[in-house]
């Protein structure tokens, strides 16, 4: 697998998402010099999910175009798997898919020397225009719930209450 290969074929247009789909598959199965892909046309179609016509069909197409050459054959339980080898020269002749830079010529000072009039329409300012609202931290938050709840636990503790015992009582605590 690699990446160079990989790139180089994922920033080229192909013309349709089956060519891609089709060349970004072998790409992965390439060695570093687009070399040693060895897969069957039918190993192809399952992981790419494309019927099998397409995929022989767009192999064919490559092979005419020059962005495969055919390199040896493996045998295999079926008779023989083609040997492909990805051409470079040929990819980086593709269009690449990367918009180009386009300069505008209009630089934009984000420092502004004065502050900022606010809101206008026509000339005129416009009140209740935006306005930045601040929020709390977070840990302000948590703070303040851990203060509400320290509260809570000493007003329960302050209604607790003991009755006093009498002389024929048991001396248990009963809540007030």
């Amino acid at each position: 697998m690699s990446w160079r290969i990989t790139n180089e074929c994922a920033e080229r247009r192909f013309g349709s998402a089956a060519r891609k789909q089709i060349i970004m598959f072998l790409a992965d199965k390439a060695s570093d010099d687009g070399s040693g892909i060895w897969c069957s046309k039918g190993t192809i179609q399952r992981h790419t999910e494309l019927s099998e016509s397409t995929v022989k069909r767009t192999i064919i197409d490559f092979l005419r175009e020059g962005i495969l050459i055919e390199t040896g054959r493996r045998h295999c339980k079926n008779g023989y798997t083609v040997i492909y080898r990805i051409v470079l020269e040929r990819v980086a002749a593709l269009e690449p898919t990367a918009e180009p830079d386009i300069e505008t010529g209009v630089t934009v000072n984000p420092v502004q020397p004065e502050p900022g009039t606010g809101s206008t329409v026509n000339g005129v300012r416009v009140h209740g225009g935006p306005q930045t609202i601040l929020k709390p931290s977070i840990n302000h938050l948590r703070a303040g719930a851990w203060r509400r709840r320290k509260l809570k636990i000493l007003k329960l503790r302050r209604s607790w209450q003991p009755i006093p015992k009498t002389g024929s009582e048991t001396g248990e605590l009963v809540c007030a």
